[in-house]
Order: C-alpha cells, then structure tokens, then sequence
C-alpha cells in the first residue's frame, strides 16, 4: 500500500513539473515571438512585406533598413542627448537615494519610517495624475544659462533628468535602505569611537559595502529611463532635444509608415541596453541577491 501511494505521488510530482515546464515554455514563447518577428521584419525591405505580406516568410533579406534608419532619423545626435540626460540623472539618483539610505538605516530617529514611507509611496503615483500641474509647474519655474536656453525649466534637459531622479529616488532608496540595514552597526560605532565624522562614515566605509547593490540599480536605472517615453514627450517642444525613444517618431511618416524601417530603428535603439545588461550582469544579479537574507 505504501509503495502505491509513493508511485502515486512521484507520478503527480512529475506531471506537476511537466504541467510547469509546459506554461514555462509557452509564456517564453509568447514573450519572445513578437521580438523575434520584428527582428525578421527588419531584413525585409518593405516592397518584399508589400509583396508577400507581413506573415510570410518569402523575399529577400539585407541590412538596407538598418543603414536607412540610422541615417534618417539621425539616431547619432539623438542618443547624445539621451546620454545627456541619462549619466546625470543615474548619478545623482545613486546619491541622493544612497544618502537617503544611509539616514533611514543607520540611524534612529522619530520620522525615520515615515520619510522612507513617504520615498517609498511615491512610487505608486501614475506621472499621468500629476503631468497637468507638473507642466504647468515648470513653464512657470525660471532656469538660469548655461542650464537653459529659454530661461525656463520646461524643453530642457535638465528638467528631464530631475523628474528622472524625483521618481527613481523612492525605489532606489527603498533597495539601498533594506541592503544597509544588513551591514553591522559595529561598523559606525567603531567610527565613531576613531572620531569620523557622519559625512566620512558614509563615504569611506558604508558606500564601498554597497557597491554590489548600486551596480544593481545603475543597470535598472540605466535601462528605466533609457527606454522612457513619457516624459520628453510631455515636456519638451524641441524636436532635435528629444532622448532617442521619442525620436523613434522621427521615422514616421505624415500618411506612410514603413514598419520595417521603425523596426530596425527600434532594434539599434534596444541595443545598448542589452549590452549594458550584458556587461554588468554579474553584478546585477549579486547585488539582487546579497542583502536579501540576514545572518
């Protein structure tokens, strides 16, 4: 009876994993199928998709879209401005956040919880609830040169990368916080006792503990806002200042769109977000999982 019911409940184990691996399969496929067909739509020249259609797999193949695209939506001006926006901004939400951390984690005090509450939730906040006095906000905020051209916050880079860093704050300061508090305070008590200051407590031997952490956010950061959409379009006019996902509109047509060409586009704009998730994937993955236990 007992060697029934242990076949029994191998045999419900293994259809449990072959059920799981099947959903697994499935969800990977549907996942990637729409990419993979962009891909491939991107070696058509769009006379072949005309010809044979969409779904089809006949006609010829070259890199005449990649070439097109690269030099009529002028994608070289467009990633400078997006890593005009893109270095400060992850600087500076590295900073701000790791010293915010620092503050909530390392030290008691009476509204500690409830700042990092108050980082945290803002983080819930859909950008569409507030872009109308948002927009209003920084056509009404003055910006000095060399900052601006116009005197004001609105069509700027900086007005960019500093709603960037107001909305990547709370999460990074939430990770960096719950990483912090997993370093033993001993650490600060000892600088306390060799006489350093807060400011070199922080720099010299709380930042370095960290870095596994902060090289996790800088590749979700690098590629959150890299691949941001919303914003530039709502507060900026300029077309020749827009990051290079907005310009991708550049490849449209007033009453044509060659999809094949807006294709490629995209498949050069995707690349260098797959090379920095490549690049840094060790330490992406590390820095996910260190902190996560407590000894």
């Amino acid at each position: 009876m007992t060697e029934i019911s242990t076949s029994t409940a191998a045999r419900r184990k293994k259809l449990r994993r072959a059920a799981l691996q099947a959903f697994l399969i499935t969800m990977s496929v549907i996942w990637v199928l729409p990419i993979a067909w962009a891909i491939y739509t991107s070696f058509r020249p769009y006379d072949q998709t005309a010809k044979f259609g969409y779904v089809s797999i006949a006609g010829t193949y070259n890199l005449d879209n990649y070439v097109n695209s690269f030099n009529q939506g002028q994608l070289p001006m467009y990633f400078m401005n997006t890593v005009i926006i893109l270095v400060p901004a992850v600087i500076l939400v590295l900073f701000l956040s790791s010293m915010m951390a620092f503050t909530v984690s390392r030290y008691s005090w009476r509204f500690n919880l409830i700042l990092l509450m108050v980082f945290s939730g803002a983080n819930l906040l859909p950008p569409q609830v507030i872009i109308t006095p948002l927009f209003r906000m920084y056509l009404a905020i003055p910006m000095f040169a060399p900052l601006s051209d116009n005197g004001l916050l609105y069509d700027q880079y900086i007005g960019i990368t500093l709603i960037h860093v107001a909305f990547q704050m709370g999460f990074c300061t939430f990770v960096l916080s719950n990483y912090m508090k997993t370093i033993p305070k001993a650490l600060n008590e000892a600088a306390v006792v060799d006489g350093a200051s807060v400011w070199k407590t922080y720099w010299t031997i709380i930042l370095p503990l960290t870095r596994p952490a902060l090289a996790a956010l800088a590749t979700l950061q690098v590629t959150w806002i890299y691949n941001d959409f919303f914003w530039a379009l709502i507060l900026m006019k300029t077309g020749a200042k827009y990051p290079i996902t907005s310009a991708l509109n550049n490849l449209q047509g007033e009453f044509f769109t060659n999809n094949n060409l807006v294709a490629a586009g995209s498949v050069l704009v995707a690349l260098p977000t797959l090379i920095v998730f490549f690049l840094l994937q060790k330490q992406f993955v590390s820095g996910l999982t260190l902190g996560s236990t407590k000894e």
